[in-house]
C-alpha cells in the first residue's frame, strides 16, 4: 500500500491555498484580451466563466470528498471512467501546469526586475520549492502572507477605479451594451474562456484532498468559499476597469497599472506591479503544490515513475515528486521560449473539468452524486469553452493530448 500524505490543512488553509491559485498574476491580465473579445458584454463573459466554475467546483467538490486522494481529476477519471481517461486528465494537468509554472515563475521576475527576469524565476522555483519540503502547512502560511497583500492591492485598484474623479469622459457609457442583435455571442464564449482559466485554482483544493482535515466536510466547503470571494473581487475588479478606461481597456498591456494612472492615483502603479509579482509567486507556489500532487498520483499508478511515489516519513510531502517538478520548471525557464509554451493551458484545463463532470455525472445519490443538470452544463460548457479558444491555443492543446494518447498507447503495448 503507498505511503499516505498527512492530513494537516482545515478549511482556512485550504480556502488560502484556493485563492492564492485563483487570485494569482491573471487578475492584473486577464481583463484586457476578454474585454478584446466581449466589448461591452465583458460583464456577461464574467458571469458565464463564473457559472461554468460554479458548475465544475461542484463537480470537484463532490468528486473529492468521495476520494480524498492527491492528484484530483486523474484519480476521478480512473475510478469513474477508467485507466485512459484519467490518464489524460493526469497528462494534460501535468504538462500544461508545469509549463504555467514556468510562466508565472517568469512574470515575477519580469515585474521585480526585467532584465534579471530569467534568474529570479529559478531562484523562486527554489525557493518555493524549499518552503514547500518543510511541509504543506508551511506552504499555506505563505499563501496566506499572499493573499491578503494582493487582495489588499485590488481593494486600492477597485476603490480608486470606482471613486477616482479622472476616469477617461467616455468610460462606462462605452460600455453600455448594444441592442441584442448586436451580440458577438462568438466573442462572449471566448472572453469566457479566457477568464474561467483565471477562475480554474480551485483545482488546488482537490488536488490537495490526502492534507486536508475531514475532507468531506473541509473540500466542498473551501471549494465554495474560495470561488465566491475570487467572483465577487473579479466582478468589481471588472466595473472598475470599464469604469475607468473605458474602450482602452482592450487594448491595455496592464490593465490595473492603467485603472489606478487614468483613475489620478499614478503614484498606485509601483503598488499594483508589486501585487502582479507576488500574486504571480502565490499562483507558483500553489502550482507546484497541485502539480506535484498529481505526479504523486500517476506514479503510484506507474503512469509515470513509481521512484515519485516516496513520501518522506518526517515531512509527510511528496520530495521526490516536488524535487521532480521544481527541476522540470527551471529547466524550461532555460531553455524554452515560454511566450507559446502555455497556449494552451485554457484547452487543457477545460478538458481536465470536462472529465471531472464527466465523472461526477456516473456518481449515485449515496456517493453525494451533484444535481445532473449542474454536472451536465459544466460538461456541455467546458467543450462549448474550449472550442471557441483562439485556434493556436486549440491547436497546440490538441497537439499535447496526441502525444499524451501515443505516450499511453506505447507503454501499454509494450506491457503486454
Amino acid at each position: 500500500m503507498p505511503e499516505e500524505l498527512s492530513r494537516r490543512l482545515g478549511t482556512t488553509d485550504a480556502v488560502v491555498v484556493g485563492l492564492s491559485a485563483m487570485i494569482g498574476a491573471g487578475v492584473f491580465a486577464a481583463f484586457a484580451p476578454a474585454a478584446a473579445a466581449a466589448g461591452a458584454w465583458l460583464p456577461v463573459a464574467l458571469v458565464l466563466a463564473g457559472v461554468v466554475a460554479y458548475c465544475n467546483a461542484t463537480s470537484s467538490a463532490r468528486l473529492a470528498a468521495l476520494y480524498p486522494e492527491s492528484g484530483g481529476t486523474y484519480v476521478y477519471g480512473r475510478r469513474r471512467l477508467g485507466p485512459l481517461w484519467g490518464y489524460l486528465a493526469g497528462w494534460g494537468f501535468t504538462v500544461g501546469k508545469t509549463a504555467s509554472c514556468a510562466a508565472m515563475a517568469l512574470t515575477f521576475g519580469s515585474y521585480l526586475a526585467p532584465e534579471l527576469a530569467r534568474p529570479l524565476a529559478v531562484g523562486a522555483v527554489a525557493a518555493l520549492t524549499a518552503v514547500s519540503l518543510y511541509g504543506v502547512q508551511r506552504s499555506a502560511g505563505v499563501a496566506r502572507v499572499i493573499v491578503v497583500f494582493v487582495l489588499a492591492v485590488l481593494a486600492a485598484v477597485v476603490v480608486t477605479g470606482l471613486l477616482g474623479d479622472d476616469t477617461v469622459t467616455f468610460g462606462w457609457v462605452a460600455y453600455v451594451p448594444l441592442p441584442a442583435s448586436h451580440v458577438d455571442v462568438w466573442g462572449v464564449l471566448q472572453a469566457a474562456g479566457l477568464l474561467f482559466f483565471a477562475f480554474a485554482g480551485y483545482a488546488r483544493i482537490a488536488t490537495l484532498g490526502e492534507e486536508v482535515r475531514d475532507p468531506a466536510r473541509t473540500i466542498p466547503r473551501a471549494v465554495g468559499i474560495a470561488l465566491g470571494i475570487t467572483f465577487v473581487v473579479y466582478a468589481l475588479v471588472a466595473v472598475a476597469a470599464m469604469r475607468a478606461l473605458g474602450p482602452l481597456l482592450a487594448r491595455s498591456p496592464a490593465p490595473l497599472a492603467d485603472v489606478v494612472r487614468e483613475a489620478g492615483a499614478p503614484w498606485l502603479v509601483p503598488v499594483v506591479g508589486a501585487g502582479a509579482a507576488v500574486a504571480a509567486l502565490g499562483a507558483l507556489m500553489a502550482l507546484l503544490l497541485g502539480v506535484s500532487r498529481t505526479v504523486l498520483a500517476m506514479a503510484r499508478e506507474r503512469d509515470l515513475p513509481g521512484a515519485l511515489a516516496v513520501v518522506d516519513p518526517v515531512r509527510q510531502v511528496p520530495r521526490r515528486a516536488e524535487l521532480a517538478v521544481a527541476g522540470a520548471v527551471i529547466v524550461l525557464l532555460l531553455v524554452a521560449d515560454l511566450r507559446g509554451a502555455i497556449g494552451f493551458s485554457s484547452f487543457g484545463v477545460l478538458v481536465y473539468y470536462g472529465i471531472a463532470n464527466a465523472c461526477a455525472l456516473t456518481l449515485d445519490r449515496a456517493e453525494g452524486a451533484p444535481p445532473r443538470p449542474v454536472a451536465g452544463l459544466g460538461l456541455g460548457l467546458c467543450v462549448l469553452l474550449a472550442a471557441t479558444l483562439p485556434a493556436a491555443s486549440v491547436l497546440a492543446g490538441l497537439a499535447v493530448f496526441a502525444v499524451g494518447l501515443a505516450v499511453w498507447l506505447v507503454r501499454h503495448h509494450a506491457g503486454r
